[in-house]
């Protein structure tokens, strides 16, 4: 069985069921925009201000998600630019009414800081 990481997730939710396919699979699309919504609020704290996603990259999808399941995304930023930053997210489940545990998703999020007007502004990050 694996294990989830033990940092403190990103974005916690419950896969419903008018987010899943006849089949009970839960739609990548749903499943990409939780994604976007931690990897956002997290990347938003980590410069302390407003971002936009620019781009997605490297989705890869490992396993199904199913009604019920209960969703986690972990996020970690990978590489700090001048006035971006690139977010790994990990989407992990529970699996409903069982302690099976799995990492279903992955993917990289890139942001963009921008200032009060909407223009990329400088992230005058230290190294973390």
């Amino acid at each position: 069985m694996s294990q989830m990481p033990t940092a403190k997730p990103s974005l916690r939710t419950i896969a419903m069921p008018a987010d899943a396919n006849p089949d009970g699979d839960i739609f990548g699309g749903w499943i990409m925009s939780q994604m976007d919504l931690a990897s956002g609020v997290f990347a938003a704290q980590e410069i302390k201000g407003r971002v936009v996603t620019v781009a997605v990259d490297a989705m890869t999808f490992h396993k199904p998600v199913y009604i019920g399941d209960d969703v986690s995304c972990y996020c970690r930023v990978v590489r700090y630019g001048n006035t971006s930053l690139v977010v790994l997210v990990e989407t992990w489940v529970q699996r409903h009414h069982s302690e099976q545990v799995e990492k279903v998703t992955e993917g990289r999020f890139t942001f963009v800081a921008i200032d009060g007007e909407g223009r990329p502004r400088p992230l005058n990050i230290v190294e973390k």
